[in-house]
Parts: C-alpha cells; structure tokens; sequence
C-alpha cells in the first residue's frame, strides 16, 4: 500500500510527545542504574532493564508515529490510557501531584492528539491506495 496524503500535524505532534515519554523512561533507568541501592536483595540491573525494554517500546511507537506508521497509533493509545492510571496514582494516592498532574496532561494531550479528525482520517487509511490504483 501507497499513501497519497501526507501524514497530519496532529499525528507528528503526538509522535514527538510519546517519544519524549520513551526517552524520558530511558533516562529514568539510566538515573537508577546510577544511583544504586544499598538494599540487600534488589536486583537494580533487572529493574533497570525492564524500563528500557518497556520504555523502549514507547520510543518506538514514538518513532513510528512521526515517520507516519500507522501501526503506532494503536500502542500509543494504550500506552497513554496506561500511564493516565499510573499518573493518578502518583497524584493521589502517593500524594505527589507534581509528578503526577503533568504527566496526566501529557497523556491527555497525545491522547487528543491521536483522536482529533486528521489524525482519525489518516489511521483509517482514507486516502491510501493500492498497487493496482484502487
């Protein structure tokens, strides 16, 4: 399949916004990689590792989304549904508001983003043809 319309604003807009979210995970293992533990019995290597994977994940529905690959849409959308839960838990019940209301305005924001009417229209591949002009 071919694309003749160019990828929306409103999906690059979104790309970059969950990229940052990627590397700003990213950065959060290398910051726990760093800063140790002097807990006996915690494997930091392990928990580190884990965020770059699932980070890493989000880094490239990220990347996708601003090469215009429609496949990212779908993981960035559950990925911020995801993190709006982990942000209200970080604002309410941990009572840390300013890690927590931020984040969920960031989720909120890609997630208007990925919905607004360019961004639906060019996921639906409205405007997308085949090989054979179809």
């Amino acid at each position: 399949m071919t694309s003749d319309t160019a990828v929306p604003g409103t999906v690059k807009a979104a790309g970059l916004l969950v990229g940052i979210e990627g590397l700003a995970g990213i950065a959060f293992a290398a910051v726990l990689l760093i800063s140790g533990s002097s807990q006996p019995g915690l494997n930091i290597y392990g928990e580190a590792g884990y965020f770059v994977v699932i980070f890493g994940g989000v880094l490239a529905c990220g990347i996708g989304l601003l090469l215009g690959k429609r496949w990212a849409r779908g993981p960035s959308t559950a990925i911020q549904i995801l993190l709006l839960g982990v942000s209200y838990y970080a604002a309410v019940p941990s009572g840390q508001p300013l890690y927590g209301v931020p984040a969920a305005l960031l989720c909120i924001a890609v997630l208007v983003l990925l919905f607004r009417g360019p961004s639906r229209i060019w996921a639906d591949g409205d405007g997308v043809s085949d090989d054979r002009g179809k």
